[in-house]
């Protein structure tokens, strides 16, 4: 196997590992009484994440793997980890609110309010960049911030509800 197909393999089988645990923790969440906020633009986000890793496949399979973006992305991953070790049960791909519980305020959270989405913008930018993918990074890019804007809003006007 080709390093490109080695890569596109590991983040593959990352975010299906990643939908299967935040189908869990979502479930865990609801049955604690946690609410689901915003889910309309939900489908935007997951027909967005397929085609972008759909378009990788397609177009980076065969592609050399840049060593410096590369790297990036490996930082990206250790990033992706923290956010992930922070959140725990709490992590889902969805807006789910549990009223009554604080707002986590550890970890990257100290830094930033949405380091899960700075990971994000990362890696759809990056993974192409690795394939030499500079136009695909643009395209989906700018796609992805469209998604996030709403995404973001949605999201912390959720948590506005929820004491700190």
């Amino acid at each position: 196997m080709t390093p490109a197909i080695l890569l596109l393999a590991f983040v593959t089988v990352e975010r299906l590992a990643e939908l299967v645990l935040a189908r869990r923790n979502t479930r865990a969440l609801l049955a604690q009484g946690a609410v689901e906020h915003a889910p309309g633009h939900y489908p935007l986000i997951v027909l967005l994440h397929a085609a972008w890793l759909v378009g990788l496949w397609v177009f980076g399979w065969d592609q050399p793997v840049s060593p410096f973006w590369f790297a990036v992305f490996v930082l990206l991953q250790a990033a992706r980890i923290w956010v992930l070790a922070t959140l725990g049960p709490r992590w889902t791909t969805r807006i789910i609110v549990l009223p009554g519980a604080a707002l986590v305020a550890k970890g990257p959270y100290r830094f930033v309010s949405h380091p899960n989405y700075l990971v994000v913008i990362g890696e759809i930018a990056v993974l192409p960049l690795c394939f030499g993918l500079t136009w695909f990074a643009i395209l989906f890019s700018l796609a992805n911030a469209a998604i996030l804007t709403i995404r973001i809003r949605a999201e912390s006007a959720a948590l506005a509800g929820t004491p700190p």
